[in-house]
């Protein structure tokens, strides 16, 4: 089948190398000349395991190609994905610009109706919205499907081949069954609802995560008010079949580009629908507090932090990414600068972005031991699993002051404390 997939973001690119793999004739189109130039020359504009691969993979086999050609690749389609953003606006709803654009671009420049799907997390009731741009015009008959995406930074590639679900929403099954047969290589559970029941999913499937990782953070909290340990915890209650292990991590909360943004818009929708939806509001609460509890931890070990060296290990917000859209780690990193702390920071990915969003004080460093040289405090902001393994005798003479504050429960507390050092965890 020939695709076009109209935004070459995380989302687009994931998805267009990977119908690409599957055997389809993909275009990737997106506005930015210079990032075509990129995707062109078989480089990915983020950091992804695997996606690079595959990319310069299915370029090669010319199954995969990207252009700023908007009319062209739409007319040669048979389905059309919307992988554009969705930003949050400051009332935490979700802007549809972006999306809403493309379908009138779709709608003015076919020149015969297209089933036209939308990958973008979106609110309940944009399926309908982008049916009313499109619609029936001159004869062409649009069809709009949701098929959201379920993909974890840092294992997108694996989940796009291995998903859990997949899901189609669209007004009519058969409609929604041609978009399914795009997938029929993919071996999983494959669910057709109706549209807003497909947009619903997505967003509520962020909202549960993100509730069971607040959930955890308060258990927590608990558990240093009682002495308690919250990863003995976590296994005990994440043993239960019907709860499962996955997101009980106690730390600095959740981050990234969806589980804040998606939660924040599931409330929003909510409340323009006339629900007050309390758990969210307290998942969010809670997810904020988190940080600034954590801060306090770091005051409260350190005393005051004016004058002091901090070495922080990770910028984004989880490991195998470069993505540091509502990073804990900088988020900390910015309260402490204000305190008068000198930082220097470290992340084997995410060094670039991160500049965008620290002021030119940041002392960025090459390596964990440049960073942690004459510290008197280490954060651990990241869960990269080479943190897990460094010299720790050597980072002891290193550091001028042996202290570490883990943010994300990723060492080893028994041993860095028969090293002598002093740790503080989350729940500990």
């Amino acid at each position: 089948m020939k695709i076009a997939i109209i935004g070459t973001g995380y989302v687009g690119l994931v998805t267009a190398v990977g119908l690409a793999e599957l055997g389809h004739q993909v275009v990737g189109v997106d506005q930015n000349s210079d990032k075509i130039k990129l995707l062109n020359q078989g480089r990915s504009p983020f950091y992804e395991p695997q996606l690079a691969r595959l990319l310069k993979k299915n370029l090669l086999k010319k199954k995969l190609s990207f252009n700023c050609l908007l009319k062209k690749s739409v007319n040669l389609a048979d389905f059309i994905f919307i992988c554009v953003g969705t930003p949050p606006q400051q009332d935490g709803s979700a802007d549809l610009t972006a999306v809403k654009e493309v379908a009138t671009a779709i709608g003015r420049d076919a020149k015969k109706g297209k089933v036209v799907v939308t990958k973008s997390t979106v609110p309940v009731g944009t399926g309908k919205i982008l049916q009313k741009i499109l619609g029936r015009k001159n004869g062409r008959q649009f069809s709009t499907v949701s098929c959201p995406e379920f993909l974890r930074e840092g294992r997108a590639i694996f989940d796009f081949f291995h998903p859990d679900r997949l899901v189609v929403g669209a007004d009519e099954r058969q409609t929604a069954l041609k978009v399914m047969a795009v997938f029929k290589k993919i071996k999983t559970k494959k669910i057709i609802t109706s549209r807003e029941t497909a947009e619903l999913i997505k967003y509520a499937a962020n909202a549960f995560l993100a509730t069971k990782i607040s959930f955890i953070n308060e258990i927590a909290n608990l558990c240093e008010k009682v002495g308690a340990d919250v990863d003995q915890v976590a296994g005990g209650v994440g043993a239960d079949k019907r709860i499962n292990p996955y997101f009980l991590k106690a730390g600095l909360g959740y981050g990234g580009s969806c589980f804040p943004k998606d939660v924040r818009a599931l409330k929003q929708l909510s409340g323009g629908h006339g629900y007050f939806f309390r758990l969210l509001k307290s998942v969010i609460e809670v997810n904020n507090l988190q940080k600034k509890r954590f801060f306090e931890k770091i005051k409260s070990g350190v005393g005051n932090l004016r004058g002091k060296t901090v070495a922080v290990l990770g910028l984004a917000f989880k490991n195998d990414t470069d993505d540091t859209r509502e990073s804990a780690g900088i988020a900390l990193i910015k309260k402490i600068k204000k305190e008068g702390a000198k930082v220097k920071v470290y992340d084997p990915q995410a060094m670039v972005n991160a500049r965008a969003e620290l002021d030119e004080t940041v002392i960025f460093c090459d390596s964990e031991l440049k960073a942690l040289r004459g510290a008197d405090a280490l954060i651990i902001a990241t869960e990269w699993e080479r943190f897990k393994h460094l010299p720790w005798p050597r980072v002891k003479k290193l550091m001028k002051k042996p202290v570490i504050f883990d943010g994300k429960n990723l060492l080893d507390k028994n041993l860095l404390e028969k090293l002598k050092f002093k740790y503080w965890g989350v729940g500990k």
